[in-house]
C-alpha cells in the first residue's frame, strides 16, 4: 500500500484526503502520524510559494509522495489582500472575528458591485521521483457588509457566493463541499494521484 503525506497537522485536512481517496490503495499520513514536529515557516509570496516550501521541507525528511496546500481569500478591492495572509491578516494570534472585522473596516465605502472576491486553494504534490506537480481551484464570490451564518470557519460569514445564494457560512457542509476552492483543487488532486499510481 503506497504511503502519502499530507504536509498539516489539521486532522480535517487529512480526513477529506483519506475521503477522497477510499477507493485508492493508499495510506495518508499527516505530520502527527509521522511525528514532525517543527513549525513550517510560510515566508512565501503567493499560494503556491508556501505550499511547495512546505511540501519540499516533507519530502525531504521522508521521501514519500507529499502533497501540501496554501489557501486564503483575495478581494479585488484590497488589491489581493488578504491573500497569503489571511490567517493572520488582524495579526497574531490568529483570530477570525479579528480578521472579518478588519476586512468590513477596510471595505466600508465599497460599494456591493466593486466588492468581489474569491477564495483559491493551491495543492503540490511531489511524487516519489521528486517531481512537483500543481493544481488550483477557486471560488468565486463577494463580500457583504455584515456576517450571515453560524457554519464554516475563516471568513466564511461574510462570503456570499451568488450561484448558491448564501455566504459560506450558512451553508451545509455538502453543500460547501460542491463548491468550495478546496473541493475544486481536491478533484484535480484526484486524478492527478490517480496518473501517478498507474505510473
Amino acid at each position: 500500500m503506497k504511503k502519502i503525506v499530507l504536509a498539516t497537522k489539521n486532522a480535517g485536512k487529512v480526513d477529506e484526503l483519506k475521503a477522497l481517496l477510499k477507493d485508492h490503495d493508499v495510506t495518508v499520513l499527516s505530520l502527527l502520524d509521522l511525528g514532525y514536529e517543527p513549525e513550517i515557516e510560510e515566508v512565501g509570496m503567493t499560494f503556491i510559494e508556501n505550499a511547495l516550501i512546505k511540501a519540499r521541507t516533507i519530502f525531504e525528511e521522508y521521501g514519500l509522495l507529499t502533497i501540501a496546500d496554501d489557501s486564503g481569500l483575495e478581494i479585488d478591492a484590497l488589491d489581493g489582500r488578504p491573500g497569503v495572509d489571511s490567517a493572520i491578516y488582524a495579526g497574531h494570534p490568529k483570530d477570525d472575528q479579528a480578521n472579518m472585522d478588519k476586512v468590513l473596516t477596510e471595505l466600508k465605502n465599497v460599494p456591493q458591485s466593486s466588492r468581489t472576491a474569491r477564495f483559491r486553494c493551491t495543492l503540490v504534490i511531489i511524487d516519489e521521483a521528486g517531481q512537483e506537480h500543481v493544481v488550483h481551484g477557486k471560488c468565486e464570490g463577494r463580500i457583504l457588509d455584515e456576517k450571515r451564518g453560524l457554519n464554516g470557519h475563516g471568513y466564511d460569514p461574510i462570503f456570499y457566493v451568488p450561484e448558491a445564494s448564501l455566504t459560506m457560512a450558512e451553508m451545509t457542509g455538502a453543500e460547501k463541499n460542491t463548491l468550495s476552492h478546496r473541493r475544486k483543487a481536491f478533484d484535480q488532486l484526484e486524478k492527478m494521484i490517480e496518473k501517478l499510481l498507474k505510473s
